[in-house]
């Protein structure tokens, strides 16, 4: 592998890791200036990240704006948050119109209380088209990377993965408690159960409660057929 293609491994890494990151939007409240917002997200079929956000909220409002934004997404903060790996995304925020019925599956299978959130306030999903990246893996290890650098869409069709989702879920529980056991996570002993949120063509997340875990395959996957293959072997 090239250079500038393990620095995009990397930090396509980070962005397959991470599940929240720092929404800056250009503010309509103070002309000009930043602002920041927690925000979670999920990854869609091409790789980009996309949120779901309440209409009332303020980087909304920013976004329906100038839809011109900023992702950050940071590695695991030691007591060295400089030495730690971080990712920032440039990004046009694009507003689903009609709603997508695979994204609004996917994301709930990440974060189930998103379910509810309608019902309080409405909600839009919101496609961060990215465009550019600027990664830093350490102390001077900064690189600026294009958006085919670290962006690797899905092989596989939702409804594909939304089948292997519930088949593990269904019949393989003692798989995701033996990984979560491998990373030093035990379920509790109650009804909080592992499930399988999610797989790409580089790993699968396992949610225990709100947290979310990674798996990284061995080696990258192309079709369903090599996904069980992997799982199969793993297990």
């Amino acid at each position: 592998m090239s250079k500038l293609g393990q620095i995009g491994a990397d930090a396509r890494k980070l962005l397959s890791r991470c599940r929240s990151g720092v929404l800056s939007t250009i503010s309509v409240e103070v002309a000009g200036y930043p602002f920041g917002s927690v925000v979670p997200y999920c990854l869609d079929a091409g790789g980009n990240p996309f949120i779901y956000i309440s209409d009332i909220a303020q980087h909304t409002k920013n976004i329906d704006a100038d839809p011109k934004v900023s992702l950050i997404l940071q590695a695991a903060v030691s007591d060295d948050v400089q030495a730690e790996a971080r990712f920032t995304l440039l990004a046009d925020a694009e507003k689903i119109e009609a709603q997508e019925p695979d994204m609004a599956r996917r994301y709930t299978r990440y974060f189930p209380s998103s379910s509810g959130y309608r019902q309080a306030h409405g909600f839009s999903f919101y496609r961060l088209r990215v465009f550019q990246g600027r990664y830093i893996g350490g102390f001077g290890e900064v690189y600026w990377l294009e958006k085919e650098d670290f962006l690797l869409p899905t092989p596989f069709t939702a409804d594909e993965e939304q089948g292997a989702v519930e088949h593990m879920n269904a019949d393989h529980t003692d798989f995701m408690e033996k990984r979560l056991r491998k990373i030093d996570i035990v379920s509790p002993k109650n009804d909080q159960k592992p499930v399988m949120a999610g797989l790409d063509a580089e790993g699968f997340d396992i949610r225990l409660g709100d947290a979310i875990y990674r798996f990284p395959f061995p080696n990258p996957v192309q079709n369903m057929r090599e996904v069980r293959e992997t799982l199969k072997s793993m297990a």
